[in-house]
């Protein structure tokens, strides 16, 4: 029926589908966005650890193989937002470097075949649409940028001033992070009382139950919805495969399952794919027909593989004094982000992370040396605790991937880079014991574990790469598969590399940048 097709199907409303959607609206053209799960219901236990952390209510209950056989529940939410809704807002653009070939111990991160100044204007719009607060020229390795952040940097607490101070004391140049979120401060740094955010210490990795973070159904979906009557949004709908001509040339639809089991297809013009690295690529896959034996635009046999998730670790830091810091993820350091004094290749990002409590030390248990402290340990850590983020560059290998066998759902994951990851922290300890922390760094295994497990997919990336060659790429280098001339991808699938900073903003800034290609041919 007419009803049932519409000039644009977007697959996914995370951040590249959603910035997608936001933007297509405006062309007035017929766009359908479609979403796996629903609107999360706002809740006081979207602050609580235990039924975020401990308890995953809000993941997706899925189990989930690795190739040696084992099983494992991938970080994966699916509602409205996406994993957006559960991000920790830092917004970075790669660094200028990031976008050509990085030389690791352990091979080689690839060149971007586009570079960095086609994204510069991009990234200065995503920044914009995703209230990025920040500060520039304080990072060293933060590249060109046309224009200033247009909100001020979020402000640090007290204990964390104190913090930056001492790293600027020691020789270390920390920066304010460039953070997403919907926050008015006054000259003492707390929240207005207007602002959304009332900076409390369940921002990252929590979803927002004042809607003060800067997420994709914040800033881009609910908007878009308001404002374009022509923008329909979908829930609670699986697509299971995407439909192709006969010729397997052109994308005609998706065939689709409703909440309640109905089986729909509808039909579109174009389709964008966007449902995160993992869930794209096994769409493609699904999607194998006659003319796409191996799965939809896999005639490279790249869909699926090169997949990446950075080298993260949340780390505990025990302060001498009291940490009292209820916002804490305000300061970042970039100081051995391409090299150190002592090791000719990169190490990575360090951030801080969202306050541990003590549900969250408790998962990892205490070390003997440890167990004189005067009150209950783990609250008496939270207490003191200063909690970091540290991120290394991870290699996209073929053997990467996720992939269907049997009918189940694999990951294959072989780590690479651990060393330059393992001396980041290296760093970290012996920076913690010049400024009242003491050196001991414990993993706090409750938020992504230890050094990421395999489940830990909060920065997914790879799995259908775009590039100039087809024998080696699925999309080309405006995120179009090669091999159907209606299909593009504008979620982290198409990341060649990842650097060592969040990817979102990337996302972000991409996805508007392909609207354009997109818009230009709709309005043709």
């Amino acid at each position: 029926m007419a009803s049932d097709h519409y000039d644009v199907i977007i697959i996914g409303s995370g951040p590249g589908g959603g910035t997608m959607a936001w933007s297509l609206a405006k062309t007035g053209k017929r766009i359908l966005l479609i979403e796996r799960g629903d609107y999360l219901r706002r809740g006081r236990d979207m602050w609580d650890s235990k039924t975020v952390f401990v308890d995953a209510k809000y993941q997706a209950p899925e189990t989930w193989y690795s190739s040696d056989g084992s099983s494992f529940h991938p970080g994966l939410h699916y509602n409205v937002g996406g994993n957006s809704k559960f991000y920790g807002a830092v917004m970075f653009r790669l660094r200028e470097r990031d976008f050509d070939e990085i030389r690791h111990p352990d091979g080689i991160a690839p060149a971007w075949p586009v570079k960095y100044d086609t994204y510069e204007p991009y990234y200065q719009a995503a920044e914009e649409l995703f209230a990025v607060h920040g500060l520039r020229g304080e990072d060293p390795t933060e590249p060109p940028a046309s224009k200033p952040y247009s909100k001020p940097p979020v402000s640090h607490e007290p204990r964390i001033q104190e913090l930056f101070d001492n790293l600027k004391r020691i020789g270390h140049k920390p920066f304010h992070l460039p953070v997403g979120v919907l926050l008015d401060e006054d000259t003492h740094g707390d929240a207005l009382p207007h602002s959304p955010c009332v900076r409390c210490d369940a921002f990252d990795g929590y979803p927002c139950p004042t809607n003060g973070k800067a997420d994709s159904q914040i800033m881009v979906v609910d908007p878009a919805l308001k404002e374009h009557d022509n923008l329909t949004l979908m829930t609670r709908t699986y697509v299971e495969k995407l439909i192709t001509d006969a010729s397997g040339h052109s994308v005609t639809g998706v065939l689709a399952v409703t909440h309640d089991g109905a089986r729909i297809t509808l039909g579109a013009d174009m389709v964008v794919v966007a449902c995160g690295a993992l869930s794209s690529a096994l769409l493609l896959l699904r999607s194998a027909s006659d003319a796409h034996p191996r799965g939809l635009a896999n005639g490279s046999d790249q869909v699926g593989r090169n997949y990446m998730r950075h080298n993260n670790s949340t780390v505990l830091a025990v302060s001498k004094t009291p940490n009292p810091t209820r916002f804490q993820k305000t300061l970042g350091l970039n100081d051995f982000y391409f090299n150190s004094d002592d090791w000719e290749y990169p190490l990575g990002h360090i951030q801080m992370v969202g306050k541990s409590d003590g549900v969250q030390v408790h998962g990892e248990g205490l070390p003997k040396f440890l167990q004189w402290l005067p009150e209950m340990p783990f609250d008496y850590m939270a207490k003191h605790s200063i909690d970091f983020w540290l991120t290394s560059e991870d290699i996209p290998l073929p053997e990467n991937r996720v992939h269907y066998q049997n009918g189940r759902v694999y990951l294959d994951l072989k780590e690479t880079n651990m060393e330059g990851h393992h001396r980041l922290k290296h760093k970290l300890e012996q920076i913690c014991n010049q400024v009242d922390i003491h050196p001991h760094l414990f993993d706090r295994s409750l938020y992504l574990g230890k050094d990421t497990p395999i489940g830990g997919t909060a920065h997914q990336a790879g799995t259908l790469r775009f590039g100039t060659d087809p024998a080696t790429s699925v999309l080309d280098t405006d995120c179009k598969a090669h091999e159907l001339d209606n299909l593009y991808v504008t979620d982290a699938s198409f990341f060649p590399s990842i650097g060592a900073v969040n990817p979102t903003l990337t996302i972000v800034a991409n996805a508007l940048r392909v609207a354009e290609v997109i818009g230009a041919r709709l309005t043709a």
